[in-house]
């Protein structure tokens, strides 16, 4: 039996996908939440074979939950389901440690495939979005690459930047966080520093270019 956790911020996509899932057997759905904290906490402590995860969701996208995966329970294998077929959010979410990307406008047997093949130790594409992944192996891994927020801030940093896009007040993310308002203004002016911007306008651009959140 495979042990599945779906993470989404849409519950009609989370219920009719873990009906899918477990229609045919071999599957069963271990977990089915709506934020990326509590994607990562469920993750952690149910340690399901594959998370499904989107990428935009509330508190932490689902690329920081792959990449705090990654790092913390490898053998987890993370596949993206996500509307986004920019190069950005895709080649992201590779480095991040996922083994499959599939888009959401895909036939359902695509997921059944891409938990197949992370299962057999390999990597699952939707076919839509391999030229981006192959152009991006044949010139060369920084061609569209450049600083992102991965390179710059630390996880716990990405985190508090996500929330701070979103409208989340300090006190509402140090009490999410469960730390003290003093933590979540120094980590805000480091973001700032490191960033060299100046307002939450600002903060809330560099969010929504680089992919942290959409605002959905």
């Amino acid at each position: 039996m495979i042990r599945v956790l779906l993470a989404d911020d849409h519950s009609i996509v989370r219920e009719g996908l873990a009906t899918l899932l477990e229609q045919k057997g071999r599957l069963k759905v271990v977990a089915n939440v709506a934020t990326g904290t509590r994607a990562l906490e469920m993750a952690l402590a149910e340690k399901p074979d594959v998370a499904i995860l989107d990428i935009t969701m509330p508190e932490m996208n689902g690329i920081e939950v792959c990449h705090r995966l990654h790092l913390e329970d490898p053998d987890i294998h993370v596949i993206i389901l996500s509307m986004h077929a920019d190069r950005q959010y895709i080649l992201e979410a590779l480095r991040a440690g996922a083994r499959g990307y599939v888009l959401k406008d895909s036939a359902y047997k695509d997921l059944r495939s891409a938990i197949n093949q992370v299962m057999s130790g390999g990597v699952y594409l939707s076919p839509r979005i391999t030229p981006i992944v192959v152009d991006q192996a044949v010139h060369g891994g920084d061609r569209h690459r450049g600083e992102t927020p991965y390179d710059i801030l630390s996880s716990r940093e990405r985190e508090v930047l996500q929330m701070l896009a979103e409208g989340q007040r300090a006190k509402d993310i140090a009490d999410i966080l469960m730390v003290s308002l003093k933590t979540v203004e120094t980590h805000r002016k480091r973001i700032m520093d490191k960033l060299d911007l100046h307002s939450i306008a600002e903060l809330t651009k560099y969010a929504i270019r680089h992919g942290l959140t959409d605002l959905e």
